[in-house]
């Protein structure tokens, strides 16, 4: 197959564009970088059938040649990308979908957007089915991503139904793993960060909020099966070990064998409660389940994080353009 990857030098488009080219596929990774760092994808840049193209999607583009898939990942993704680029996380979420849209239905391919669990706002009900319509403040501060996407899970019907594009979505739950930003302001890479300085774990309210957590292979191992599929969606992917905020920092001290106190700070406006997906449909549509321990995983991150000093600085512009392969937009 011959894969788009919108959002590929970001988090989760990296891993996806590595395990795509493990399994043969030819892939395309657009990006325009504004999150995304072309260093998560560095180590593919001479691999056959890899190419980065520096786009923004949120203005029309096309890809030559032929297009099997497109998995759609461009978008802000953690709080401070988000509230520092509300209208530009607006706009990747419409605009910006429908362009990958249109590069679906102009080449036939099938095109899997990435929604999120944030659709399901601050949930009443627990754990969160996809049949849930949430519960989601559209003008609070969470609102820009949260409507982003909820507009693109409609948009990408819109179109499966109206014009006969083959989509299908999947709503993500809190992930974590290599190529995370130490500063992207996720409790994961904070937790991180704070314990390997030795600085104070700052835990917002009281720590009781809960998250489910998956580590990135699982996570993409999902979404593999949901791009060979024929399922609309949505479906949920994550894992349905679900942990508090404070057990969650606990946990990262003692691997990290840190001294670290943990601390109390505001806990941010509209922040859920609660967070964990029920699984069903990924477990009976995709014959789909995490199964890398969460102990194992949370101990690979930090040996990632602690090799890389939190100052490492980004590619010079003459690596950018080499993975590039000469040109901005090849």
């Amino acid at each position: 197959m011959r894969v788009v990857v919108t959002g590929g030098a970001g988090f989760l488009g990296s891993h996806l564009c590595e395990k795509l080219l493990a399994r043969g596929d030819e892939v395309v990774a657009v990006d325009n970088f504004c999150t995304g760092d072309p260093a998560n994808v560095a180590h593919l840049a001479h691999e056959d059938g890899f190419e980065l193209r520096r786009l923004d999607v949120s203005e029309p583009f096309t890809v030559d040649g032929p297009v099997d898939a497109v998995l759609h990942f461009a978008s802000p993704a953690s709080p401070v990308d988000y509230l520092r680029m509300p209208i530009e996380t607006l706009r990747v979420g419409s605009a910006g979908t429908q362009n990958a849209l249109d590069l679906a239905e102009a080449r036939g391919a099938r095109l899997v957007l990435a929604s999120t669990s944030e659709v399901y706002g601050d949930p009443e009900i627990h754990p969160q089915p996809e049949s849930y319509w949430g519960n989601v403040n559209p003008v609070g501060p969470r609102g820009v991503y949260d409507e982003a996407k909820r507009f693109a899970e409609a948009l990408t019907l819109a179109y499966r139904q109206s014009r006969g594009v083959n989509t299908g979505i999947v709503r993500i739950f809190n992930t974590f793993g290599p190529r995370m930003r130490p500063n992207d302001g996720r409790a994961i890479p904070n937790f991180v960060r704070q314990a390997l300085a030795g600085d104070p774990v700052t835990v917002s309210g009281d720590g009781s909020q809960t998250r489910s957590i998956c580590y990135v292979d699982d996570l993409v191992e999902a979404i593999l099966r949901m791009m060979d599929s024929d399922h609309s969606g949505p479906v949920n992917i994550g894992n349905p070990h679900e942990i508090s905020m404070k057990d969650l920092a606990d946990w990262i001290v003692r691997l990290t064998a840190s001294s670290s106190p943990i601390t109390f700070i505001e806990r941010p406006i509209d922040d859920p409660t609660v967070r964990r997906p029920d699984t069903t449909l990924a477990s009976t549509l995709l014959g789909w389940e995490p199964r890398i321990p969460i102990e194992d995983a949370l101990k690979w991150t930090i040996g990632w994080f602690r090799d890389r000093p939190i100052g490492t600085q980004p590619l010079s512009a003459a690596a950018t353009q080499e993975i590039l392969g000469g040109s901005d937009n090849r």
